[in-house]
């Protein structure tokens, strides 16, 4: 099968971040299967998803794997030209469904090289790792990473995760961690503002407390170059309260996510801000007896990545993509949580990043031309007595 034949089969199984993908991984199972590899997959608790990995070539020490996610994105609300999960080809060099970028198009490649890795004489193995749940908080690698780890006698040594670069090799990754927090303050007349704790008030001083603190540790110093903005940012994106203009607010939320450079630790600046949190309560406790703050996760944190450029996976990237400037991204991944777990990791993949998540999203057909040669310049690398 060609490259845009599976891809056109990936595209097809409309599985949406949050929801059951056991039907495109039971696919991607038969496929590998077909060509006598096995194949092991990792469950949820639930059994309605599972992550699965493979091993091609011998169980040796030192292997690559290559990384990627089976859910996508919704398309509700955006205006389509064509059907979304069908790959289309217009004729202008182009193929458009959800998916076909980020990152069905990597998984494609994997799968369409597979019958070569196959054939090799390959020195050290490669494995598959396809993960669920990736667009709503990079759920499953951690676990996935982990049972890599232990499920093989042999140790791989470096991860691949095929997010769309344009094929550069991406070293950096902003981490993530995204919270919701809720504001319990006591209801009366406008005009009693002093009297009573308006929610609302309240969640305004925490959120510029928030930008306060993000503007701090910009004037700290705390700086990191290769990434854009090249600082930790801390950004609300909801804030609901209140029922007339009238009513002092009992109540009110607000969520708001932290991207950590690598020199940054989240838990330490929501350590901080619940720090605040007490001081408020302690000091309104005075007006309101029931006045509370309250934080909790919108869904778990994901790790940054902060590979060296002298370790040896980006050499290895250097030279199977044939591209040498190195980038970083502000966007989660699953990178972090690979190389969390000891694998020396990096980002490269067909596609860019700016096609992902909109409407008509398309993969240049060179994109996937691209992402085959860096398949066929791994196979050579792991073929060869010398790979390290």
């Amino acid at each position: 099968m060609t490259v845009e034949t599976i891809l056109a089969k990936l595209v097809a199984f409309p599985v949406l971040g949050g929801e059951s993908n056991m039907s495109i991984i039971h696919w991607i199972k038969e496929y590998i299967e077909s060509h006598n590899i096995a194949t092991t997959l990792v469950p949820n608790k639930e059994g309605n998803k599972a992550s699965l990995h493979c091993r091609i070539g011998p169980a040796v020490d030192g292997g690559v794997i290559l990384s990627g996610h089976t859910d996508v994105v919704p398309v509700k609300g955006q205006e389509w030209d064509t059907n979304p999960f069908e790959l289309i080809d217009k004729g202008d060099g182009k193929l458009y469904a959800r998916g076909s970028c980020d990152m069905k198009g990597f998984v494609a490649c994997c799968l369409a090289a597979l019958p070569n890795m196959v054939k090799a004489d390959l020195k050290k193995p490669l494995y598959f790792a396809f993960s669920y749940d990736e667009e709503v908080g990079c759920l499953a690698a951690p676990e996935l990473a982990q049972h890599i780890k232990t499920f093989y006698t042999e140790t791989p040594k470096y991860a691949i995760i095929g997010e769309p670069s344009l094929m550069e090799p991406v070293v950096g990754q902003k981490g993530i961690y995204i919270l919701e927090t809720y504001v319990n303050g006591s209801a009366g007349h406008s005009s009693r503002i002093k009297q009573e704790v308006s929610a609302i008030h309240e969640a305004m001083l925490l959120i510029l407390w928030l930008e306060n603190r993000m503007n701090q540790l910009i004037d700290d110093g705390r700086i990191d170059e290769r990434f854009h903005p090249p600082h930790s940012s801390i950004h609300i994106g909801l804030v609901n309260g209140g029922i007339a203009p009238n009513v002092i607010a009992d109540k009110a939320h607000f969520y708001w996510d932290l991207r950590t450079i690598p020199m940054d630790d989240p838990f330490t600046i929501v350590e901080e801000f619940e720090t605040y949190c007490r001081q408020r309560e302690q000091e309104l406790h005075k007006i309101f007896p029931g006045f509370k703050i309250f934080t909790k996760e919108n869904h778990p944190s994901v790790v940054h990545l902060d590979t060296k450029e002298t370790d040896d996976v980006v050499g290895l990237v250097k030279r199977i993509s044939g591209k040498t400037k190195l980038n970083t991204v502000a966007y989660a991944a699953e990178a972090g949580q690979f190389a969390a777990e000891g694998f020396q990791s990096a980002i490269c993949g067909p596609g860019s990043i700016e096609q992902a998540h909109r409407a008509n999203e398309f993969i240049d057909k060179e994109e996937l031309v691209k992402g085959m040669n860096m398949m066929e310049n791994l196979i050579t690398e792991m073929s060869s007595n010398e790979f390290q």
